[in-house]
């Protein structure tokens, strides 16, 4: 069973309810049928569907104006931004809009989780679930991250973090992106995580500022996590390959086998994850929010039906975790 069967099979057991706020979106409505005929979990749409794509009964279709709660949301709503001089006259304009109605339904437990971006750019969607669906508690940050399916072996599975929301991590940031993939991947794959703090300098090779924050940054992961496996600052070469790691870092604890790779900024994560997409031949679900109260994740614009339902299956089994 590959990674991904295995996330479907625990998105299966969860059955959580997911709401798509781009249901006019011909990617979307197909996904959603198709979501629900598999038993992925059971799906709202904000929007009606294009008239040519088959909908499933047992998936919802909602127009914010005419939904029977919609002052209950509103209400929240005003209250929830009532510090920011939010008026009942503009509340009722912005519930319209399908990412902050799509928020609010979250919020107000009527769905788990929500995903969008196959329309809205990432800004938008992230926007609406800070300021909606907010962080979770405790949470200094919410980061995204990439689960990235290796090519060569479809059952091996790593996280790659942040590499679309979190532009210049300091030094509590990076060391909390680390922790919150950790979970990420346990969560989603059950697997135990092997987190790699990467750097172009390996445990001493190099001594800049840069790779001075990656190493106060394991030093801090370290303190608040002392049984989890991490290592940093470490290049990649090290991190991922065994042969590579016997000769540079012998004695780190990830003999090459790191299945957590936090890159030490955004300008590396997203070109890094990218050439491992792109020329590496691995398959990047993404990206994937985590810090947030409940799930509320992104799409790239350019995303097929089988990405959609990929990301369904995570937010489903996001949204089952206490």
């Amino acid at each position: 069973m590959t990674v991904l069967e295995r996330i479907y099979d625990a998105a299966r057991q969860a059955r959580k309810k997911i709401v798509l706020p781009e249901g006019g979106d011909e990617r979307i409505a197909s996904a959603a049928a198709r979501a629900v005929d598999e038993n992925l979990c059971d799906v709202v749409l904000i929007g009606r569907p294009p008239a040519h794509v088959p909908i499933p009964d047992t998936v919802e279709v909602i127009e914010p104006r005419q939904f029977e709660r919609f002052d209950e949301l509103v209400d929240a709503y005003v209250e929830l931004r009532r510090h920011k001089g939010m008026t009942h006259e503009q509340a009722r304009i912005d519930m319209l809009t399908p990412l902050r109605f799509s928020a609010m339904m979250v919020r107000l437990g009527l769905a788990d989780g929500t995903l969008a971006g196959a329309v809205h750019t990432t800004a938008d969607t992230v926007r609406a679930a800070l300021q909606i669906i907010g962080r979770a508690p405790g949470t200094p940050a919410v980061s995204s991250f990439f689960l990235m399916v290796l090519p060569a072996d479809s059952k091996r599975i790593a996280i790659f973090s942040d590499c679309a929301l979190v532009a210049s991590p300091n030094t509590e940031e990076l060391a909390r992106i680390a922790l919150a993939s950790r979970t990420s991947l346990e969560t989603l794959t059950g697997e135990t995580a092997r987190v790699a703090m990467l750097s172009f300098s390996t445990l001493g090779s190099a001594d800049t500022p840069e790779v001075e924050r990656v190493r106060e940054a394991t030093a801090l992961v370290r303190r608040l996590d002392p049984d989890l496996v991490v290592e940093g600052e470490i290049q990649f070469d090290a991190a991922f390959h065994a042969g590579t790691a016997a000769k540079k870092t012998p004695q780190s604890p990830l003999h090459g086998d790191a299945n957590v790779f936090i890159f030490p900024d955004l300008n590396a994560g997203n070109i890094g994850y990218k050439i491992a997409e792109r020329i590496g031949g691995a398959a990047a679900i993404g990206p994937i929010l985590q810090g947030l109260a409940a799930p509320a994740n992104d799409l790239s614009r350019g995303c097929s039906v089988e990405d959609v339902c990929a990301m369904l299956a995570v937010t489903a089994v996001q949204a089952n975790q206490p």
